[in-house]
């Protein structure tokens, strides 16, 4: 059965749909919902503009900079506003690269790192080189320091996340930093932001609004003061020298909103999703031939990934839609690829049906023993279909 747009819709007496993915992208704040539609009637002119309209929405802009900065313990003119959480992490980490160009020529970075953070690496000229990590996904700060050391032709920067997007392991940061002396590092922070604090020593970061409950379409990229950062793409006439095209004045006045109250609910919200994901990691162990992947302890409050030996994880995410259960999978091996997650290669995991569950802040227990419940049969009904 479907709705009007189309869309899948559950029939007579069906359970709701649960939404379990929000690390791919969490439903809108409410707190974003209010400001946004409020914005929209003030923040539509160009904020470079003298006129009356435009000086409106450059206050706005502003406000939204020094809210974001305020919830990220930086400075307002650390932060600026991109078009995306992947544009945020192109500029930050090419812009480190950029400005050490005559002290360097490859970029570092930990095996484990967002796709975004690879194909911009392997954008530049140079061979970029790729740090290994335990079996948990963390990466060991003395061997991206040796890395960068040995580097060819030397590191212009070392690429470490805050923590990772699929397994949820939180990496050690500051120790990397001061392992690194002069070489600048750049965080991907965008599956954290909001939900554990942002670590420091980084000269450059990244996070994208859409994972803690703002407007798709807002990103931001934090270049610390006085680091020898420099534009790698054909530069702007904007407010902000960092970015390009008209800002989304409202957009990121409400990823500012959203990003303060997430803040503010972190303790509680953090505490209770912790503790579904305990659940849901117990639960999940108990299925024969599962293997539960991340730290246990240091990692990320609302996610998990875990995968099923003899199931194709890509038939477990659609048996699983169906029952109205949305979930993500991170190694599914694709037409256009058919390469399991480069993440959990490099853990040295098993990569085989692969399934990351996710939680937004409206997630429940009663949802928590819905997944739990259906997952069990699923996995027994797609390796019966094989024959095992």
């Amino acid at each position: 059965m479907t709705n009007a747009s189309g869309t899948p819709h559950p029939g007579p007496g069906a359970a709701s749909p649960v939404y379990l993915d929000s690390a791919s992208s969490e439903p809108l704040h409410p707190a974003a919902r209010e400001v946004l539609l409020a914005a929209l009637d003030q923040g539509y002119a160009d904020p470079r503009r003298l006129h009356g309209p435009a000086r409106s929405a450059r206050l706005l802009l502003d406000n939204a900079r020094e809210a974001v900065a305020g919830c990220l313990a930086v400075r307002p003119d650390e932060v600026t506003f991109t078009a995306s959480g992947t544009d945020a992490v192109h500029r930050g980490l090419l812009g480190l690269h950029a400005g050490r160009a005559r002290r360097g020529a490859t970029i570092v970075h930990t095996a484990v790192e967002h796709s975004a953070v690879l194909h911009a690496a392997h954008w530049t000229a140079g061979e970029p080189v790729a740090v290994a990590v335990d079996r948990l996904g963390r990466v060991a700060p003395d061997e991206v320091a040796r890395a960068c050391h040995r580097a060819p032709g030397g590191a212009t920067v070392a690429a470490v996340q805050s923590a990772n997007h699929e397994v949820g392991t939180v990496q050690p940061v500051a120790a990397v930093a001061e392992a690194l002396g002069e070489v600048p590092l750049f965080v991907d922070a965008c599956a954290s932001t909001g939900r554990v604090p942002l670590p420091g020593g980084w000269a450059a970061a990244a996070a994208s609004a859409h994972k803690w409950g703002g407007p798709a379409g807002v990103g931001v990229l934090l270049v610390r003061k006085g680091a020898r950062w420099r534009n790698p793409f054909p530069a702007d006439d904007r407010v902000d020298e960092r970015a390009s095209g008209f800002e989304n004045v409202p957009a990121a006045l409400a990823a500012a909103a959203a990003l303060q109250a997430v803040v503010a609910e972190h303790d509680m919200v953090g505490a209770r999703q912790s503790a579904l994901i305990d659940r849901i990691r117990a639960g999940v162990a108990a299925v024969p031939d599962v293997e539960v992947v991340g730290d246990t302890e240091d990692r990320l409050p609302h996610l998990v990934t875990f995968s099923c030996l003899y199931v194709d994880g890509e038939a477990l995410v659609t048996e699983l839609d169906r029952r109205g259960l949305g979930v993500a999978s991170g190694s599914a091996c694709t037409a256009s690829t058919l390469e399991p997650s480069h993440v959990l290669t490099a853990m040295g995991v098993l990569t085989h049906g692969n399934v990351r569950v996710s939680l937004t802040r409206d997630t429940t227990a009663a949802d928590v023993e819905r997944f739990l419940a259906e997952l069990p049969d699923v996995v027994r009904g797609i390796r019966a279909e094989i024959g095992l």
